[in-house]
């Protein structure tokens, strides 16, 4: 197999290229289908997604799952319009990165060095590694609690928390390990992420299904009339906000996403198969299972005054909706939901680390130095032990802990898009371009106005 030319394989360092023969097929294939009227290109492009999907399957972590448990039992319909909307801000900005990674087909990191500034881009960096290794800690123990849980289901009382985190630590290690020693293993890797993701998703709708939907009207209000509610048992609902904003869309899920874009071989012809598949490989299932979680803790926990405080945990949620779903939907089928959550994002966010050692150190993809790399964030294991005892509440001030990371990453990516030296003829220019860099700078400003209101308002200064 002969490796293809340019800065994306080279810089990847990838222990095993993308087929040469298969991209020009791919490339030919969507040549054509560029002709075609859009419901056939969509058709032709649902076979060749990928790079959304570990999107998704990242951000449907412990945070997501947090900050969704929370607005449900607190505050019930009210704020389902935060998920769709905190993707869709998202959206805007990974849209532009896959524009400009694929349109020059350099590696971000240096480029963002090169034009934005060191400044941006070692924040990006050390941003994304910083957030993948604190992430791990509440991960696992969201993970070793419901597996303990389900073991207790499954009539084995008194699993170790320490065991069944390392069973996940096992799991992740080995699944995380698929990534870059072939194209057929990358692959793998990302059908089983794929898998997982759509597991989740008909998890939650198998428990909504079983409570029902208690009032259509609020419902619909909840998500289309973005309510702010006022402050119950000690939680504000801006606080939710803030937090489930962070959560859709971490600084380790931006440094990952166009690294798999080349890691794939993407190039140019792949610029609206990325489009479409950011669309519905990461916003689709992440707004459509955030919301199926609020509105199943919605159903069963809002109000209730045994849960809906600031100790309400996955496991407790379950038992509570194993009282309307039955055993088997409620405790069974949300718990293998949240566990998929955590599951998929403790990989992912191992897979970020070793990227980031890839332009850190220059190590090889596949090598013993990137396997070193991606097990970083293992001692996050630790958190089955450490963190057990604590309230899945701790996930949501960490959500907004890593967001800090984030806007500095947008501002970069802000610069490079208006950058004629980096993007060329490919600059977005006209109405469309400027509207295209002014929701972008929008989206920007937004996160800085708001981390920074939740931080000054944390210290009492204002």
């Amino acid at each position: 197999m002969s490796e293809p030319d340019g800065e994306a394989w080279r810089g990847l360092r990838l222990a095993s290229p993308p087929d040469a023969d298969r991209l020009a097929r791919e490339r030919t294939l969507l040549t054509e289908l560029g002709a075609q009227p859009l419901r056939a290109r969509v058709s032709g492009y649902l076979r060749l997604f990928g790079p959304g999907y570990l999107q998704s399957a990242m951000t449907l972590g412990g945070g997501t799952v947090s900050s969704a448990l929370f607005a449900g039992a607190l505050f019930g319909y009210q704020l389902l319009w935060v998920a769709p909307l905190a993707m869709a801000l998202g959206l805007c900005m990974l849209t532009a990165i896959s524009w400009q990674t694929l349109s020059t087909g350099r590696r971000p990191w240096p480029a963002m060095r090169e034009h934005a500034g060191p400044f941006f881009a070692w924040a990006w960096a050390l941003g994304a590694l910083l957030s993948s290794i604190i992430w791990q800690f509440p991960q696992y123990a969201l993970a070793s609690a419901v597996l303990v849980d389900l073991a207790d289901l499954a009539g084995r009382p008194g699993v170790s928390p320490l065991l069944a985190g390392g069973l996940v630590l096992v799991w992740s290690v080995t699944v995380s390990g698929l990534y870059g020693r072939s194209e057929r293993w990358v692959r793998a890797y990302e059908a089983i992420l794929q898998a997982m993701v759509w597991g989740i998703v008909l998890c939650f709708a198998w428990v909504v299904l079983q409570t029902g939907v208690s009032d259509w009207g609020e419902l619909l209000r909840g998500l289309f009339t973005f309510q702010v509610p006022d402050e119950r048992n000690g939680v504000a609902g801006v606080t939710l906000i803030l937090s489930g904003v962070s959560a859709a869309v971490g600084v380790n899920m931006v440094f990952l996403y166009p690294y798999t874009l080349l890691a794939r071989g993407w190039g140019r012809e792949h610029r609206e198969l990325a489009q479409f598949d950011l669309l519905l490989g990461m916003f689709v299932p992440y707004a459509i299972a955030v919301s199926l979680v609020v509105i199943a803790t919605a159903n069963t926990l809002h109000l209730d005054p045994e849960v809906a405080g600031m100790r309400l945990s996955p496991v407790e949620a379950a038992q509570v909706l194993a009282r309307s779903a039955g055993p088997i939907g409620g405790r069974l089928v949300f718990g293998i939901g949240v566990l998929g959550m955590a599951l998929s994002s403790i990989t992912l966010q191992m897979l970020t680390c070793g990227f980031v050692a890839v332009e850190l150190f220059g190590v090889t993809v596949g090598t013993w130095k990137h396997r070193l790399a991606t097990w970083l964030p293992v001692p996050g294991v630790l958190g089955c032990v450490y963190w057990s005892d604590i309230a899945v509440w701790v996930a949501v001030p960490t959500n907004i802990l890593c967001g800090l990371f984030l806007p500095a990453a947008y501002v970069g990516f802000c610069l490079l898009q208006r950058s004629r030296a980096y993007l060329g003829d490919d600059r977005p220019g006209g109405v469309g371009g400027g509207l295209w860099l002014l929701a972008m700078a929008a989206v920007t400003i937004f996160l800085i106005v708001f981390l920074g209101w939740y931080v000054l308002r944390t210290f009492a200064l204002i």
